[in-house]
């Protein structure tokens, strides 16, 4: 799998995320340094999970739709024995 790389922006967002959690949950100050390695460590670590997890919910909802479009379909058919023409 790729390695998950954020933008500036968006690591810049999650740091800051991280140290309001820390200060305010854990009444623990930590540094922007720190803070950017644990969001490397969670990354790397259970990042894959996330993914996958992501890749699972988008299926099943994929599934969905396909299930919709097939009764959709289903739904167009027309009766063989009235041979009308046109929708």
């Amino acid at each position: 799998m790729k390695k998950i790389e954020f933008s500036k922006e968006a690591k810049a967002m999650i740091v800051s995320s991280i140290r309001r959690y820390f200060e305010t949950e854990l009444d623990q100050p930590i540094g922007a340094l720190p803070a950017e390695f644990l969001l490397d460590f969670f990354a790397e670590e259970i990042g894959a999970h996330y993914y996958n997890q992501g890749l699972r919910d988008a299926h099943a909802a994929l599934l969905l739709k396909m299930e919709d479009l097939a009764e959709d379909i289903y739904l167009m058919e027309r009766d063989e024995k009235n041979k009308s023409v046109g929708p």
